[in-house]
């Protein structure tokens, strides 16, 4: 099925840059989880996970994303807006997103444990503000990387680790 708001080209194409910033976060010692944020085509927002590094426990990869495309847009609400995020968002990002009132997200693997938009939380539904969710995207790709970096810190895999 081909969304609305893109070909699944293109969903593939922001996220392998989303990828790009999963790696990004690896090469730094953080769990590695990328986001892109997308507006009429273009990038407005970049992240990838930073909590350790700048001892932030709100330094994830969709929070990071979010606040750059609010500085460059000049506001916080991102109305129209599509993010791209290697893994499922957690509460406090799905929270985010609801409150930027993001139109579409995009994301590539499942989080077990602590996803809060399909796996646990199910945030979808309890707010007053719902955004098109696309998951499964490069879910492959995205899964690779968050296996191997806790194979290589652990010893375990992704499922095991969290």
């Amino acid at each position: 099925m081909t969304p609305a708001d893109g070909s699944l080209s293109d969903h593939e194409r922001w996220m392998r840059l989303a990828l790009e910033m999963a790696d990004e976060a690896a090469a730094h010692g953080e769990v590695p989880v990328g986001a892109i944020l997308v507006a009429e085509g273009r990038e407005i927002g970049r992240g990838f996970n930073r909590p350790i590094t700048t001892h932030d426990a709100s330094a994830h990869a969709e929070i990071v994303a979010l606040r750059e495309a609010g500085t460059a847009v000049g506001n916080y609400r991102l109305t129209g807006t599509t993010l791209y995020v290697t893994v499922e968002p957690c509460l406090m990002c799905a929270g985010a997103l609801v409150h930027a009132r993001i139109k579409t997200l995009v994301f590539g693997v499942r989080e077990p444990k602590a996803g809060a938009v399909i796996s646990q939380d199910r945030l979808q539904g309890k707010l007053n503000h719902r955004f098109e969710v696309i998951e499964g995207v490069l879910e492959e790709d995205c899964r690779e990387r968050l296996q191997t970096f806790f194979a290589e810190r652990r010893g375990q895999t992704w499922e095991t680790s969290l």
